[in-house]
């Protein structure tokens, strides 16, 4: 009950150790920010357990899908005193799918060698660029290595498939790059989100956001991803029930997919 309490004041606390969109000082500055700090909020009262020091790295590369890194960056922002990095190859605003640019705080030489979690976003035809990039490749392969966490949205899969990491694991994808996943020696699931060890992956796009809750979930806690969904208040009601192959009418499927067809085969292609 004494949680439940705290809830309110805890939710002002999670807006001043949000880091991703601060330098990478400017954020550990906020981190050391006492509880105390605020003049119209008593923090004392925040659950120990809810405040960390997690690394956290999130890719970014041109043409990144904007919703598969924007969900999930909004539930790590909320654990409290992590470290987010949002890295890239320079310190350029990286644009986006949609043309929204976002500002990296990091580049690959920047962020630590060992990471809590490592997180790569998918992309439309910027997916071969990347898989075709020696030095990103090679960023992800390393990082992904060492980190206790790897994670992906969308066709993000492919890429951590491109980087040999989805050998003998279940594994999900956007449902155009899903089944394409076996190439790279994967096992295709057909779910929102999928575990396997230290490897989660998600469905496309908007799946990062259940992503994102299930890792600070398995983090903090159910209560306190309970807490941050209530928060955001994601309660998703679509007008709509064409989020699925299994419930999209047939016409809207036929011709959502035979748009892919090229892009499928490209992506089998990767695989010498």
């Amino acid at each position: 009950m004494k949680q439940r309490r705290n809830f309110l004041s805890a939710a002002v606390l999670l807006t001043l150790f949000r880091a991703s969109g601060a330098k990478a000082h400017e954020s550990q500055s906020m981190q050391s920010t006492p509880a105390s700090s605020s003049s119209t909020h008593d923090m004392s009262g925040i659950p120990a357990d809810w405040r960390g020091n997690e690394k956290i790295a999130m890719l970014l590369y041109p043409g990144f899908t904007a919703l598969d890194f924007v969900g999930p960056q909004y539930m790590f922002g909320n654990l409290m005193g992590a470290q987010i990095y949002l890295v890239s190859k320079t310190l350029e605003p990286v644009m986006s799918d949609t043309q929204m640019a976002i500002m990296p705080n990091a580049t690959y030489d920047d962020i630590p060698k060992d990471l809590d979690i490592f997180f790569v976003p998918g992309a439309g035809s910027a997916i071969f660029d990347v898989m075709n990039d020696m030095s990103t490749m090679a960023f992800i392969q390393d990082r992904a290595s060492r980190a206790k966490l790897v994670a992906s949205v969308c066709t993000g899969s492919v890429i951590l498939g491109k980087a040999g990491l989805l050998k003998g694991k279940r594994a999900t994808g956007h449902w155009i790059s899903r089944q394409e996943l076996e190439v790279f020696g994967a096992i295709p699931v057909n779910e929102r989100v999928v575990w396997d060890g230290n490897l989660v992956t998600g469905a496309g796009v908007s799946a990062g956001l259940d992503l994102g809750l299930e890792i600070i979930g398995r983090l903090k806690g159910d209560f306190f991803a309970e807490s941050i969904q209530l928060l955001a208040e994601y309660d998703p009601k679509p007008k709509y029930q064409s989020g699925r192959l299994e419930t999209a009418k047939l016409e809207v499927r036929n011709l959502m997919e035979r748009m892919f067809v090229g892009y499928r085969k490209k992506i089998r292609a990767m695989v010498p």
